[in-house]
């Protein structure tokens, strides 16, 4: 007899679901080690100095930030005077975007005739590149922590507000009349039909605007900051500090990867009920 055989069923289950979601994370991640040794490969070959190896990457940012006393999570001075900034200005413009835009896009999805008014003005504001708006922000709030939030604000708001008023204008209408004939106030059809209806088309919106909200962040901080991941950006480019400029590429990226899993993580979470009612129908 074979050890599987002697195994309880429910060891067993939970053996294979174990054995599952490893293949399945082996099958989502075996690209990038190859890729990043094709990539040290390819440029120790090469020898250009524009294009440093993977290696000399890792060691110039671990010099650059992760090289601190242990008191400080081993973040160097010049990631906490880098980092916490950035992360602010990000979080910040973006907490400012996601009220504004799905308090607006709400009201305009369940006001017809407040939309007619409005989504001229939308639709305009949104085909406005927001780095051409940049000297407009400058000449307004002067270089700073305002001028970058702002441009943030600006930026992330379009996808939150169009996804906002499109989920709160297509609420099923037998769900509307339901609420009405148990007597249901405004808030209640609020906080218990129309957001949680919208939520699928809002939380898309959010997720892109995260996407945005890090790539303004940069933007924002490569005209007049003194601090910032764009602000050393900036700096080891115009330094020719050129494996410290890849650094801040790369953590770009991953920053924008653990920002777009904890999203995701968080999505699941709050829509699972959505998920389960589409299951059952």
């Amino acid at each position: 007899m074979s050890a599987a055989t002697t195994l309880p069923p429910a060891e067993v289950t939970k053996r294979r679901a174990r054995g599952g979601r490893l293949s399945a994370l082996v099958t989502r991640v075996w690209l990038i080690p190859v890729v990043v040794a094709a990539w040290e490969i390819g440029t120790r070959q090469a020898a250009s100095a524009y294009f440093p190896p993977p290696s000399q990457i890792v060691a110039r940012a671990y010099e650059l930030w992760f090289s601190g006393p242990a008191a400080h999570l081993f973040l160097t001075d010049d990631a906490l005077g880098d980092f916490l900034p950035s992360l602010a200005r990000l979080f910040g413009g973006w907490a400012v975007a996601c009220v504004l835009g799905i308090g607006l896009g709400v009201a305009l999805g369940r006001s017809r005739a407040l939309a007619g008014y409005i989504d001229p003005l939308v639709e305009f504001g949104r085909a406005i590149p927001p780095p051409a708006l940049v000297p407009l922000f400058i000449v307004i709030f002067k270089l700073g922590t305002e001028m970058q939030v702002a441009t943030i604000v600006y930026g992330v708001i379009w996808p939150i507000l169009i996804n906002s008023i499109d989920g709160a204008r297509y609420v099923d209408r037998l769900h509307m009349d339901t609420a009405e004939v148990f007597g249901m106030g405004r808030a209640q059809r609020l906080f218990r039909i129309i957001l949680p209806a919208a939520g699928p088309k809002i939380f898309a919106g959010l997720r892109l605007s995260v996407a945005l909200a890090v790539i303004l962040m940069v933007l924002s901080e490569l005209v007049g900051s003194t601090d910032g991941i764009g602000y050393q950006l900036s700096y080891t480019q115009m330094n020719f500090d050129l494996a410290g400029m890849w650094s801040v590429i790369v953590l770009l990226g991953v920053l924008g990867l653990v920002l777009n899993a904890s999203f995701l993580a968080v999505e699941r979470r709050v829509l699972s009920w959505h998920r389960r009612a589409r299951q059952t129908t």
